[in-house]
């Protein structure tokens, strides 16, 4: 098995090929151990000292590092985990998983048919190109003419993620939906 390791524009985070599918639908998010229970490979990665974030997309698994770590250090390991999982049988996710979710949160209340066009969009044109930085990004919310979206992998914390958002992603979206006035990340 051999994987292969990009660069994201997040320097804390590399995106990790293992030249075969990860996720067959949708993405995971663990942003700290406590949340990998459901992912023995997610578990197994935040077993390398230095870890502090994992994210399962289709094809790949982006790992954050801390601050005083250097990648140097723990990619090697990094590598020596994933290779292990796979070798392993291990499933990538613990249980059954329920039907493919798309990651966005459900709306409720007016502007239906603007969250469908928003979410479309989203699913279209903006999170195919997350992910090739290693991350994404989900609806969370509509209101008042702001979009709220959710950054994960690679985008969450990424020194270029405002600019992504702010020059990207708002103009897109205002572009193709006049109600949206403004785009926002959440937490």
């Amino acid at each position: 098995m051999f994987i292969q390791t990009e660069s994201t524009p997040n320097p804390a985070t590399l995106k990790f090929l293992p030249g075969q599918t990860v996720l067959e639908t949708g993405t995971a998010d663990f942003p700290a151990p406590e949340a990998a229970d459901a992912s023995p490979l997610a578990n197994r990665v935040f077993g390398v000292d230095g870890v502090t974030g994992v994210f399962l997309g289709n094809d790949f698994v982006t790992v954050t590092k801390g601050e005083a770590v250097e990648w140097d250090h723990v990619k090697p390991a990094i590598l020596g985990a994933i290779m292990e999982h796979f070798q392993s049988g291990q499933p990538v996710m613990s249980g059954q998983s329920d039907d493919a979710k798309s990651g966005h949160a459900e709306h409720t209340g007016p502007d239906g048919e603007i969250v469908v066009q928003i979410k479309e969009l989203l699913d279209t044109r903006v999170r195919p190109a997350v992910a090739q930085d290693g991350g994404d990004i989900t609806f969370h919310g509509f209101e008042r003419g702001v979009v709220y979206l959710h950054m994960q992998g690679a985008c969450a914390g990424c020194p270029s993620s405002t600019l992504t958002l702010k020059m990207g992603i708002e103009n897109l979206l205002r572009h193709y939906i006049p109600e949206v006035i403004e785009v926002r990340p959440v937490a």
